[in-house]
């Protein structure tokens, strides 16, 4: 059970990161990385963020390499919430699969 304090936060990483990644994947063209959810841990320490990738194929190998600057990241995340936020969490980012997961009992139940 997560409690307000901690809606508070995950809502406000999620609106920044999405920022964060819409600016750094207007370089890469046909890549589109949007932020599904974000969970943070009890003490505030550690939020697990979860990307949705499209297309799907790269979603593994794209993880991979934000997973590799998640300090650069945490850093740009830093400077945008320096405000409202004492502490910036360690930043650990998953890719979201339920849209896959969708479209396969979809296509099994057809």
């Amino acid at each position: 059970m997560e409690t307000t304090r901690q809606n508070k936060i995950a809502r406000l990483l999620q609106k920044e990161l999405s920022e964060i990644f819409l600016l750094q994947t207007k370089a890469t063209h046909g890549m589109l990385v949007s932020v599904s959810a974000v969970r943070i841990s009890p003490d505030m320490s550690i939020a697990r963020v979860y990307l949705s990738i499209f297309p799907s194929e790269k979603a593994e190998e794209t993880v991979k390499n934000i997973n590799g600057n998640a300090k650069t990241i945490r850093y740009d995340l830093g400077t945008r919430v320096r405000y409202q936020l004492r502490i910036i969490p360690e930043l650990k980012f998953f890719v979201d699969d339920s849209l896959d997961y969708i479209e396969k009992i979809d296509s099994l139940l057809k």
